[in-house]
């Protein structure tokens, strides 16, 4: 490509989403003077993760010199963790409290079988585990001063014990923090990864916090690493930044502080995307539906927001923090199908990305989701997909024919039937995040975007029975553009406990005060003036000796009457009843914001000339066999053209089954819409 013409300055250069999945890597590109974009999807490269970032830019024709500002959503914290990857942490605690960590919950993990392990084992063992001694009230109030001698004792077994990074988590610091920040400045003389509990979880519940803390403690060596690699091959005049997993995106100074924050970054960047289409289409209930290589991300989006906790966890391990609520399962178009005494069983195993599903030509052996599509007919093997990438049909069936003899079907029943029992999965993970939130997950739309998921994303909706699908512009590499049309933002979260009984509203002035001024420093160091910033909060509130509480947005914090009141009405929505029991606020979060950004602008259809389909292909869509079904080319779509199925959709990267009973249409964003078929 010829540069000979490029201009430095910024509304000429290039806006930059890239999201590296398990399987694909997602570009796409924004030039702010003309709204030009590009977007591209790459097989994911695992030995070099800058190289496959180097390469997506490349399938978009721009070197990283093009680009303005580029936005990275990864899934490598998230891999590291699940996968057990992580550095060698030590703990320093109030003295008597070090082995919180390994305590933990009554909970078991499996109730019934007492011959197996009761908990996972500590990320800490007892010989990292260390105590100075110090102590604090709830309150904050010093009961113990942070006795010097301990804390040179503690120092030197830390140095002693070989740990690669430090975590601290003192009793009571999120309330307040001296004694921790002391402990923290004395460990940085010796140690260059150090998490205080204060900075990442400033909040009650001593082990959760102390577990989170020591999680983000073991992901900073492999982050800062990546980060450093990132930035010696970052031009000088393009800026780096990360999304993070509450769904905005940081520096990689911030990063480095708090990796952990990128637990979920890729799937958070879809539910980001997700949520301005909703706002964009004023869908007031949606479901994000994002299915790629590896996993199903779904997320609930009420009046466009994406829906937030606090409170999850991840390969078993608590992670406190607040994140875009994803519910993510073990079901991608990489998930094996396996026979097992006589259940078929799809997932979570994944080919991955090397060496893929059989069809993929790389030495995959086993059967796939993907593979089952393109034996049914779904996909296209004269059309090469990401990277130029041909599909093998005869693979496919070689990988298949094995599972269908001991099923004692034929291989397109086999297929049928692995579709069958993912999309059933997908149904789960649907109602665990509308049911079991006291939501009729029915009158929710269905956004589908990701490789897999326009594929899917009828069939999911009619067995939960949702009427309604929309596949956004974009579909294929959503992530991507949720991450190019983010907005930079910080949330944090922290414990105040205040009883109705016993308001006061200066303490929560300055509890306000303190977070607002922590989260936007980062936002001013970024060169956002601080008049831009935008501050939302939400208030966690409970009956008086509950452990959980209820979020309440946009909380009345200057009119406790009208904070209870809604709290009220809300318990009665979510459980059926509500009691004049005293309440109180457990805590404050946070979230401060830049300006939003502008969207790119969508793909339009065409304005004229209903399109014609590019020919008509065999599918099987169910038990009755074989029927005749017509392709369409995406872009060739005039506005307001409907569809009635069986048809196909295509793009360079994606495909869209509207099947027999459903309707589509396009709109002149880009956006397809189906009509499931579902009875009222």
């Amino acid at each position: 490509m010829n540069h000979a013409a490029r201009s430095d300055a910024p509304s000429s250069r290039w806006k930059v989403g890239i999201d590296i999945g398990g399987t694909f890597t997602d570009v796409v590109a924004v030039r702010p003077d003309d709204g030009s974009v590009r977007s591209a999807k790459v097989p994911t490269r695992t030995d070099d993760r800058v190289a496959g970032l180097q390469a997506a830019l490349a399938a978009i024709e721009l070197d990283w010199a093009d680009v303005a500002d580029l936005v990275h959503g990864t899934t490598m914290v998230t891999n590291a963790i699940v996968e057990g990857n992580l550095a060698q942490v030590a703990l320093v605690a109030t003295e008597g409290f070090a082995d919180t960590l390994a305590i933990g919950r009554q909970n078991r993990r499996h109730l019934y079988r007492l011959d197996l392990p009761p908990k996972i084992d500590p990320l800490v063992p007892a010989q990292r585990r260390f105590e100075v001694r110090e102590r604090l009230d709830h309150d904050g109030h010093v009961l113990t001063p942070l006795d010097a001698s301990s804390l040179d004792a503690a120092l030197e077994q830390v140095t002693a014990s070989g740990a690669e990074a430090v975590a601290v988590s003192l009793l009571h610091a999120y309330a307040d923090p001296r004694h921790e920040e002391t402990v923290g400045e004395r460990l940085r003389q010796r140690f260059p990864f150090v998490a205080l509990s204060n900075r990442i979880n400033p909040e009650a519940r001593e082990y959760e916090r102390t577990a989170t803390t020591v999680l983000s403690a073991a992901v900073m060596p492999l982050a800062a690493g990546y980060l450093d690699q990132l930035e010696r091959a970052r031009p000088p005049a393009s800026r780096l930044h990360l999304f993070h997993s509450a769904g905005g995106m940081a520096s990689p100074e911030a990063i480095r502080e708090a990796p952990l924050a990128l637990a979920l970054s890729g799937p958070a960047a879809g539910v980001a995307a997700a949520g301005r289409t909703a706002r964009e289409l004023r869908l007031d209930n949606a479901i994000s539906f994002d299915m790629g290589g590896t996993t199903t991300d779904v997320c609930l989006i009420l009046d466009g927001e994406a829906q937030i906790s606090s409170d999850r966890s991840l390969a078993e391990r608590p992670l406190r923090q607040p994140m875009v609520a994803v519910e993510s399962i073990g079901a991608g178009g990489g998930s094996i199908a396996r026979f097992d005494h006589g259940a078929l069983l799809v997932g979570p195993e994944s080919a991955g990305a090397t060496p893929g599903p059989a069809c993929y030509g790389r030495g995959g052996k086993l059967p796939t989701v993907t593979d089952a599509g393109l034996l049914l007919g779904y996909m296209d093997a004269q059309r090469p997909i990401a990277g130029g990438m041909q599909l093998d049909v005869a693979a496919a069936r070689a990988a298949v024919e094995p599972l269908a003899r001991a099923m004692n079907k034929d291989v397109e029943a086999a297929a049928l039937g692995i579709l069958t029992v993912v999309n059933a999965a997908m149904v789960q993970a649907l109602r665990r995040i509308t049911v079991e939130r006291g939501i009729d997950g029915r009158r929710c739309a269905l956004l589908a975007f990701g490789g897999a998921g326009p594929m899917h994303a009828v069939e999911v909706a009619r067995a939960f029975g949702i009427g309604r699908v929309v596949v956004p512009a974009h579909s294929s590499a959503f992530s991507a553009l949720g991450c190019v049309s983010a907005r930079m933002s910080y949330s944090q979260q922290r414990t105040v406990r205040m009883p109705a009984g016993q308001w006061d509203p200066q303490r929560l002035d300055a509890v306000r005060a303190a977070l607002r001024e922590r989260l936007c420093a980062p936002l001013v160091a970024a060169g956002v003036a601080a008049a831009d910033i935008e501050i939302e909060e939400v208030a966690s509130v409970r009956y008086r000796g509950q452990s959980y509480a209820i979020e309440l947005a946009d909380p009345e914090f200057t009119d406790p009457a009208a904070l209870g009141a809604a709290f009220y009405a809300r318990h009665e929505r979510l459980y059926g009843f509500v009691t004049g029991e005293p309440w109180e606020l457990v805590a404050i979060r946070q979230r401060a914001c830049a300006p939003e950004s502008r969207l790119p602008a969508a793909a339009q259809a065409h304005a004229s000339g209903a399109a014609a389909p590019a020919r008509s292909v065999s599918c099987v869509f169910d038990a009755s066999g074989a029927r005749p079904t017509p392709r369409y080319d995406r872009a060739a779509l005039a506005v307001d053209q409907r569809l009635a199925g069986p048809c196909i959709v295509e793009d360079a990267w994606s495909t869209v089954i509207v099947p027999p009973g459903a309707t589509l249409a396009a709109d002149g964003n880009g956006h397809l819409h189906i009509d499931a078929g579902v009875a009222s």
